[in-house]
């Protein structure tokens, strides 16, 4: 069976039938996840979701095409645990443009960026690029999709290869789970309190967290927690792609086009006005 919504699995055939309108591109990062992980868990997990939502879309619209997803990506504050493999974000940007430009040779004005890693930062190309080539590029940071439900499936939050990452790979890959050699995933935490609290930012060293490159315990993972926030991302995001594709590019898109009325909104002491509109 041809997989018509997978690039490197149509052909040109196929491809001038029915011209995509949108485009999903992956990107990831090759990178170690504690001790007990695959050091290809973004890349792993970044190109199932892609793949999956594209699949879903594909049976409701048939017009997305998802491309196989970039392997590496911006890790150079974890370059002290082997085999991290770092490439800078200008080369990454670079990468995407030459992609994006070629895709909108054949006519592809909407593209989709679903990012698996943390350390990718891909805000700045996209103001740029979509003013210069006069195209729409949106980000998916494919973890964040279901935060508003996150609580109700784990039980402590973390940020890299704790209970959230382990549930995924034991729901996706549990034969590359090695959860005996799992370090404890405790870190060092900010001796500022400005960064403590998340007002003042900055990078950090995954070194100076642990000897174990974690933030997380994954104790308490299971592959049902992962298969359950998992099929929340998955829903919404081909809802999305479906919702993406059969919207025409006006003048105003992605806004609305019509402003209906104005929806006074409270928050605390503060009173603004929302517009709304279709």
């Amino acid at each position: 069976m041809i997989n018509e919504w997978d690039l490197t699995k149509t052909n040109q055939f196929r491809l001038r039938k029915n011209k995509p309108e949108v485009a999903v591109i992956p990107t990831s990062a090759i990178e170690p996840h504690n001790l007990h992980l695959p050091e290809g868990q973004d890349f792993l997990h970044t190109s199932f979701v892609a793949e999956q939502a594209s699949k879903r879309a594909w049976q409701k619209c048939q017009k997305v095409i998802c491309l196989p997803a970039i392997p590496y990506g911006v890790d150079c504050n974890l370059m002290d645990f082997p085999l991290a493999i770092h490439v800078s974000q200008n080369t990454l940007d670079a990468m995407l443009r030459d992609i994006i430009t070629s895709l909108n040779f054949y006519g592809i004005k909407k593209f989709v960026i679903i990012n698996g890693h943390g350390g990718n930062d891909f805000t700045p190309f996209i103001r740029q690029i979509q003013s210069d080539l006069g195209i729409h590029v949106f980000l998916n940071d494919w973890w964040k999709t279901a935060l508003d439900r996150y609580e109700e499936i784990f039980e402590k939050k973390d940020d890299h290869s704790g209970e959230f990452e382990t549930s995924i790979a034991m729901a996706l890959f549990p034969d590359l789970v090695e959860l005996e050699n799992a370090g404890d995933g405790l870190t060092r935490p900010f001796r500022f309190e400005a960064l403590q609290k998340g007002w003042v930012k900055t990078s950090r060293r995954f070194a100076n967290l642990n000897d174990h490159c974690a933030a997380g315990s994954p104790t308490n993972a299971s592959a049902e927690k992962g298969k359950k926030y998992l099929e929340i991302v998955l829903e919404r995001l081909s809802d999305f792609l479906v919702e993406l594709t059969e919207s025409p590019i006006d003048e105003f898109f992605p806004h609305v086009r019509k402003v209906e009325k104005h929806v006074i909104v409270k928050s605390g002491a503060t009173v603004y006005s929302e517009l709304s509109g279709k």
